[in-house]
């Protein structure tokens, strides 16, 4: 035979309509007193809060509910407890609570729980429960004991939440919170966020830094001294009234134990955060508070590297002025001496010419000549200066070329010249002399803009570009100006030549200066004799020669 199916359980909405017909039409013969409980049981229509009520409420709470007697024993589940746990009503009846437990949950949570609840209290907490298809959840739970009217505990109360998702959010934004910390922290800018009364709410590690450094005086207020007085102006009070941002505004701290004054580039921006209080919950809310973001720049190294290189040039400036007025000195001295020889030798030629001139009297003549000329020499010889020796070092062409347009570029710009940079993308390092070939490199570009002044053109043009050779480096310097006549290509090498309308400051020493500095990287300077729209100068450079 088949087997027999198990009954369908019977609902509690099903009994109490039956308990309601019954108490509606009791059967003759009910005892007056059973009815009047059952009455009492259902509540009376005329009641606004009939104990019928409770029940429906319970039962239709959208929160797990749960009833069990002194020892956990499940006595009755709500709705919403079958829903959020995956068992159905009469799984769980008769069954010890703990089919919920989870391993994740500690175990003195559970002791600390019973301690609680038997002690008649109400405990609250969150557990890691189980569902009947084995998934976790977080379970805000809340239980209460019961208390009969003799004072005995029989009963607990449980009313849980399911807060998986609310911890995970939480989960999710203590994450954020802790990338953005260690980002700030990571930062090597001091970073400060102010209230309104100037009081440090945020900071990172670089503010907590200069904070030791200032033994314990606060870095905010400190720099906003050093602001207030570079601008004149209380800048927090103005980017609190007015929301005024200020941009790197570089000030300078002495700070005690530190050899040399510490730079700092600093900038502040208002912040304004959003009303957090309740009114705002629906988009409706007022201007929240105005905070301050404090950004400073340790700038130190780099004020020390411009007034170290301010100090290189006042060196450089001082030792030139020197040398030009050595120079100045000896030439004044060589010219005051060839003086004398040449005043002899009109002399000399004056008695020729009147035919009275003595053998003995013109030799002694050519003796003094002989020996102003030579004392001339000695001077002019000790007026030049001694050149240095440069060491050889790993020197990249680009880089030399834009130090060179850089220093060129009032000069340029008055010229009206338009600069067209065709670097070679990467070019590779060689040994060479640094100096020399930043001053071979200016010394033709010098030609290059005295060529277009020259030419009158309207439009003036000067094309550098760069290239890689397979054991070095090609540049060339294109410029659209005069340009150098056949006869003149190789004689604008020679020392002393010169070839410019206007000759004043030069001495025709620059292209054989640039062809000896050339020769001595192991390349080659030419004048291209094909380019016909102005002047093409290309050079090859290698590594500095060994003897060099």
């Amino acid at each position: 035979m088949p087997a027999r199916s198990a009954p369908e359980p019977i609902q509690p909405t099903e009994i109490l309509n039956t308990l309601g017909e019954f108490i509606a039409s009791p059967p003759d013969g009910t005892p007056p007193e059973v009815v009047e409980a059952l009455v009492r049981m259902g509540g009376d229509s005329a009641d606004p809060l009939p104990p019928l009520l409770f029940f429906e409420a319970v039962e239709q709470s959208p929160i797990a509910i749960s009833i069990t007697d002194a020892r956990a024993t499940i006595l009755y589940v709500n709705r919403a407890f079958e829903s959020l746990t995956g068992y159905a009503r009469d799984e769980l009846l008769g069954r010890n609570e703990s089919l919920l437990s989870n391993n994740a949950t500690p175990k003195s949570v559970y002791e600390q729980l019973w301690r609680t609840i038997l002690a008649r209290q109400t405990w609250s907490g969150t557990l890691v429960n189980r569902t009947k298809s084995g998934g976790d959840y977080l379970a805000e739970l809340t239980i209460a004991p019961v208390i009969d009217r003799d004072g005995d505990l029989k009963y607990f109360l449980g009313m849980h939440r399911d807060v998986t998702k609310v911890h995970e959010l939480e989960g999710a934004v203590h994450q954020q919170k802790a990338r953005l910390e260690t980002v700030l922290d990571a930062a090597p800018v001091i970073v400060a966020l102010l209230d309104s009364a100037g009081r440090v709410i945020l900071d990172n590690q670089e503010y907590k830094r200069l904070f030791t450094e200032l033994k314990g005086r606060e870095p905010a207020e400190v720099l906003r001294a050093a602001i207030g007085e570079q601008l004149g102006v209380d800048p927090f009070a103005a980017c609190l009234e007015h929301g005024r941002a200020f941009k790197n505004i570089e000030v300078n701290l002495d700070i005690r134990g530190q050899s040399g004054a510490r730079w700092f580039a600093c900038s502040l921006n208002p912040v304004d955060e959003s009303d957090a209080s309740a009114r705002s919950y629906f988009g409706e809310s007022a201007q929240g508070e105005r905070r301050l973001l404090l950004l400073a720049n340790d700038i130190t190294s780099r004020r020390r590297e411009i007034e170290r290189a301010h100090l290189e040039n006042l060196r450089a400036r001082l030792a030139e002025q020197q040398r030009m007025h050595g120079m100045r000195e000896a030439l004044a001295a060589a010219v005051y001496q060839i003086q004398v020889p040449l005043n002899v030798i009109q002399a000399a030629g004056s008695m020729l010419r009147d035919g009275v001139g003595n053998p003995e009297i013109l030799a002694t003549m050519l003796d003094q000549i002989n020996e102003s000329g030579i004392k001339a020499l000695a001077t002019l010889t000790a007026a030049l200066p001694e050149e240095p020796r440069e060491a050889g070092v790993r020197v990249n062409v680009n880089t030399l070329l834009r130090q060179v347009l850089e220093l060129e570029t009032q000069r340029l710009l008055a010229g009206g010249i338009v600069v067209d940079w065709r670097p070679a993308t990467l070019l590779p390092e060689l040994n060479g002399h640094k100096n020399q070939l930043r001053a071979m490199f200016k010394h033709l570009i010098d030609n290059a803009i005295q060529a277009l002044r020259e030419s009158g053109r309207p439009n003036r043009e000067l094309i550098l570009t760069t290239r890689p050779l397979d054991r070095g480096v090609e540049v060339e310097i294109q410029d659209n100006g005069r340009g150098i006549t056949p006869e003149d290509r190789y004689r604008v090498f020679e020392p002393f030549h010169i070839g410019w309308r206007d000759r004043r400051g030069r001495s025709g020493m620059g292209l054989a200066l640039a062809q000896e500095i050339v020769n001595a990287h192991g390349g080659s300077i030419e004048v291209d004799p094909d380019f016909t729209g102005g002047c093409l100068i290309r050079l090859s450079l290698n590594a500095v020669l060994a003897d060099d």
